[in-house]
């Protein structure tokens, strides 16, 4: 399927062990705001209680379902914002992400992202929220 956006605009620069493109651009297409998801399953079950890991990769299905019901995949993704809670989150955090990113992005070609280490959430059990948007054709 064509795609509306063009990877790699900016990677001029050397990545600094991030899995993310410093700059995309998006033509044409629609976009897809997808609210910051955080660890309830679609029965409303919160999932994860005190695991980084756990919860991001609910909160990634979660983003997937999302793009799924709007037409999209993750490959139309163009920017994710991440939040974790606490310093002691970030390597369950990562440790998730990265095998997320291995089969999600086999070909390297990762959205733009941030990733911020906050005080808390609105829920004091969410140790994960990221919000995304997608580029759909």
């Amino acid at each position: 399927r064509a795609q509306p956006r063009s990877r790699g605009l900016g990677d001029v620069y050397k990545r600094q062990g991030g899995k993310y493109t410093h700059a995309i651009r998006v033509r044409g297409g629609e976009l897809l705001f997808i609210s910051g998801q955080v660890a309830f399953d679609p029965a409303g079950e919160f999932v994860g209680e005190n695991d980084a890991a756990a919860q991001t990769r609910q909160v990634f299905d979660n983003i997937g379902n999302v793009l799924k019901t709007a037409g999209g995949s993750f490959d139309d993704v163009v920017e994710l914002m991440c939040y974790i809670v606490g310093r002691d989150s970030v390597p369950g955090y990562m440790e998730a992400r990265t095998t997320i990113f291995e089969e999600t992005f086999p070909d390297g070609n990762y959205p733009t992202a941030n990733l911020l280490v906050i005080e808390g959430l609105a829920d004091e059990r969410f140790l994960v929220e990221i919000s995304a948007v997608a580029a759909l054709p």
